[in-house]
C-alpha cells in the first residue's frame, strides 16, 4: 500500500468476482482540480528525489543488473502512444547518452514505448533508432489517414516491424533476449479482460509477436493482433500507465517516462475516446468498458505522478518525467517531421537536465538544450553504424 495507504493498480483481470467499474466517474475535487505547476513554475521535480539519487549512485558505483549492493530494486516505466513515443525513445536517447543503461534491474513498457524498450536494451546507439520516426515512420506508408473511414489500418504494423524492425533500422532481438535486465511487455488480451505483461520469451519470434500485439492501437489497426494464440491488443488499453507494472512487481524505485507534457488530468473522456469505447465494446462485450475504467484511473494516477514529482512521500518512490507545459504534445498519429525532432529534443534536453541537475530556468530560456547528431549510417567498407 504505497503513499500512505493509496493501493495502487496493476494488470486488471476483469470476471464475476471482479467487475467491470461503472462507466460513471465521481468527479475530481477542487484540491485534485487545482494542478501546481503552471508554465511558469520554479521547479517541476526535486533535484535530490530519491530516484535520481538511486540512479546517480548506481552509476557512480558502477553496478549491474543481478549484482547490486543497494538492495533496491529499480524499474523504469516506458510510456508509448504510436508517434507519441518519440518522446520516450528520446528520452532513452539521454539515458544511454549519459551511461545510465546498466543501472536499471527491469524495464516496463506499453505500445510505442516496447519498441523503444526493446532497441533500448538491445545495446548499440540509441540515436540510429531514434531516427525510425523521423525517418521511417511519418510517411503513408506507416500512418495514412485516407483509412480513418474504410477497414485498412491508419498503421500499418506489418511495415514497421516486417520492413523498419527487420530490414532498414534492424533490432537486435537476440540481444535483448540475451541483457540481463528484465523486459516487461504490456498486452491486453481481448476475450479474458485481461492486462499482462510478459518478461519471459521463448524465442526471437515470440518477443516480436509480444512487441507487435502491444503496438496493435485500436482503430488504428483493425482487429486484433495474436500473442500465444491469444488475441491481443495495445497495452495501453487496460494498464493506465506502465509505471503500474513496475509498482505491482515490486519495484522500491521507478523513473517513469511519459510521452504527455505536464498539465492537469482529463476530467472526462473526449469524443476520440468515446469512440474508442463504442468500438471496443463491439470486438469483445466488455472490453470498451474496461478501456473506460482505465481511462479513468489514468486520470487519477496522472495527477499522483505529477505530485510525486516534488513531493516523494513515504513507500514505493516513483519519479515520472515528461515534456514540459510549454512544450508542444504529439499527436500518436503526427507525421510532421519537424514536429517530432523538435518533440524528440525537448524530451532529451529533460531527461538529461534532471540527471545533471541543470537549473529549470536554462531549460526555459535555451541555454540547456539538445540537438541531433549527424552521423552515416554505415562505414566505407560497408559496416553498419548504431
Amino acid at each position: 500500500m504505497p503513499r500512505g495507504g493509496t493501493a495502487h493498480c496493476g494488470p486488471q483481470r476483469y470476471s464475476e468476482d471482479n467487475p467491470i467499474p461503472p462507466l460513471h466517474h465521481t468527479p475530481l475535487s477542487e484540491a485534485e482540480l487545482s494542478y501546481p505547476h503552471a508554465s511558469d513554475a520554479d521547479r517541476y521535480w526535486n533535484d535530490d528525489h530519491p530516484v535520481l539519487e538511486v540512479i546517480r549512485a548506481r552509476r557512480a558505483a558502477g553496478s549491474a543488473p543481478g549484482a547490486r549492493a543497494d538492495g533496491f530494486r529499480l524499474g523504469l516505466a516506458v510510456e508509448g502512444g504510436g508517434m507519441r513515443g518519440v518522446t520516450s525513445a528520446a528520452m532513452l536517447v539521454a539515458l544511454d547518452d549519459l551511461g545510465l543503461r546498466p543501472v536499471f534491474d527491469a524495464v516496463y513498457s506499453t505500445s510505442s514505448g516496447s519498441i523503444n524498450a526493446a532497441y533500448f536494451l538491445a545495446g548499440g546507439d540509441c540515436w540510429y533508432p531514434l531516427t525510425i520516426y523521423f525517418d521511417d515512420l511519418c510517411t503513408r506508408r506507416f500512418v495514412d489517414m485516407r483509412q480513418m473511414f474504410t477497414n485498412r489500418p491508419m498503421l500499418n504494423l506489418d511495415y514497421a516491424f516486417d520492413e523498419v524492425l527487420e530490414k532498414v533500422k534492424p533490432l537486435d532481438y537476440e540481444q535483448v533476449l540475451k541483457n540481463p535486465t528484465e523486459f516487461h511487455v504490456a498486452i491486453s488480451l481481448v476475450d479474458e479482460l485481461t492486462a499482462i505483461s510478459p518478461s519471459e520469451f521463448e524465442s526471437r519470434e515470440d518477443l516480436k509477436s509480444a512487441l507487435k500485439a502491444s503496438c496493435w492501437m485500436p482503430v488504428a489497426v483493425p482487429g486484433t493482433g495474436v500473442f500465444r494464440d491469444r488475441r491481443a491488443i495495445d497495452g495501453g488499453v487496460l494498464t493506465a500507465h506502465p509505471h503500474l507494472l513496475a509498482l505491482d512487481d515490486g519495484c522500491t524505485h521507478v523513473l517513469s517516462l511519459s510521452t504527455k507534457p505536464i498539465k492537469a488530468p482529463p476530467t472526462r473522456l473526449s469524443p476520440g475516446r468515446r469512440y474508442s469505447v463504442a468500438y471496443l465494446e463491439r470486438l469483445r462485450k466488455g472490453l470498451g468498458k474496461a478501456y473506460a475504467a482505465s481511462q479513468f484511473q489514468y486520470r487519477t494516477q496522472r495527477r499522483r505522478l505529477q505530485q510525486w514529482m516534488t513531493e516523494p512521500g513515504d513507500g514505493p518512490q516513483v519519479l515520472d518525467l515528461a515534456p514540459l507545459p510549454w512544450m508542444r504534445e504529439v499527436g500518436n498519429q503526427t507525421q510532421s517531421r519537424d514536429t517530432l525532432i523538435t518533440a524528440a529534443r525537448h524530451a532529451h534536453a529533460v531527461m538529461s537536465a534532471a540527471i545533471q541537475g541543470i537549473p529549470l530556468a536554462e531549460l526555459r530560456d535555451g541555454s540547456f538544450r539538445s540537438v541531433p547528431r549527424l552521423v552515416t549510417v554505415r562505414t566505407a567498407d560497408g559496416e553498419r553504424i548504431g
